[in-house]
C-alpha cells in the first residue's frame, strides 16, 4: 500500500476505533495476514517496541510494510489482558479471584475476539494472500482474532494506553454486562454433565496437528461414553480441547432439549 492509501484506511476506520492514527501505516501492519508480508529474509532488522506515543519514534525505523501482524498481536494480546482486568476489577467488586479470572478467559478467548472484529468490520480490510483471500480468510475466526489483537496493539503504540482502552471499552463492556454470572469452562462443564449422569469422565484426544511449527493447529477429539466423539481445533490443545467439550456439550445438551 501507499502512504495514501495507508492514511485512508486509517480515515475510514478513525470513528470504529475512537482515535485517527498518527502513523497509518502501525494499522496497516495490524491488518496484514503474514501470508501477504515479505519473505523473512527481507524483513530487515526488528524494531523497538518499548512504549506508546513518545516512543513510537524508534518504532517507525522498522520496515512495517514488510512485516504481518505478528508482533503486534503480541503486544495488543497483554494490552488486552490488562485493560480487560481493570475494567473487571472496578465492575465486580464483590467477586474474587478465581471468578474475575474465569470472566477474564472468556473476554480474551479467540471466539470473543473474532465477534469484536465482525462487529468492527476488520474483515473487509485485512490484507491476505490470494490463497487465504480465496479460502474465506476475511471470515476466518483466528485471523479475524489474531488481526483484533493486533489492531489493538497498533492503537497501543500510536495513541498510547488511553487510545487502545477506549477502543476495548467500546467493544467489550457490552460483553461484560451481558454475563451477569461467572463463565464456566467447558472442559469443566461438560464434566460436571457427564458426572451428574453416572458417566465417566470425559476423554481428550489429539488426532492431527497441521501447521509450520511457529503456527500449530490442533485437532482434538472430546468423548463421553455413549456418545460419539466430536472434533475441534485450536492454535494450542488447551483451546482445541475446550472448543471440542463446548461442541459436545452442546450436542448432549441439544438431545435433552429436543
Amino acid at each position: 500500500m501507499t502512504r495514501a492509501a495507508d492514511s485512508h484506511l486509517a480515515e475510514s476506520l478513525a470513528e470504529t476505533f475512537g482515535h485517527r492514527f498518527q502513523h497509518p501505516d502501525l494499522l496497516r501492519e495490524a491488518l496484514t495476514h503474514p501470508s501477504a508480508s515479505a519473505p523473512a529474509g527481507a524483513r530487515g532488522s526488528p524494531a523497538g517496541t518499548r512504549g506508546p506515543s513518545k516512543g513510537t519514534k524508534s518504532a517507525r525505523a522498522r520496515p512495517a510494510k514488510q512485516r504481518g501482524y505478528e508482533r503486534l498481536e503480541f503486544l495488543g494480546d497483554r494490552v488486552l489482558g490488562l485493560v480487560v482486568a481493570d475494567l473487571l476489577y472496578a465492575s465486580f467488586p464483590q467477586e474474587d479471584e478465581g471468578a474475575l479470572a474465569k470472566r477474564l478467559a472468556a473476554l480474551a478467548r479467540k471466539d470473543t475476539l473474532a465477534r469484536v472484529a465482525r462487529a468492527a468490520g476488520l474483515g473487509q480490510h485485512l490484507v491476505l494472500s490470494r490463497a487465504e483471500a480465496g479460502s474465506g480468510g476475511r471470515d476466518n475466526p483466528t485471523l479475524l482474532a489474531d488481526a483484533c489483537e493486533a489492531v489493538i496493539g497498533a492503537l497501543y503504540l500510536d495513541g498510547g494506553l488511553a487510545a487502545a482502552a477506549g477502543f476495548i471499552r467500546r467493544y467489550w463492556q457490552p460483553l461484560m454486562a451481558a454475563e451477569a454470572r461467572p463463565p464456566q469452562d467447558a472442559k469443566t462443564a461438560l464434566q460436571e454433565w457427564a458426572q451428574g449422569a453416572g458417566l465417566p469422565l470425559p476423554v481428550y484426544r489429539t488426532v492431527r496437528t497441521e501447521g509450520p511449527p511457529h503456527e500449530p493447529l490442533f485437532a482434538v477429539d472430546a468423548s463421553v461414553e455413549g456418545h460419539a466423539p466430536v472434533t475441534a481445533t485450536g492454535r494450542t490443545k488447551r483451546t482445541a480441547e475446550q472448543a471440542a467439550a463446548m461442541a459436545l456439550l452442546d450436542r448432549v445438551r441439544g438431545r435433552q432439549d429436543g
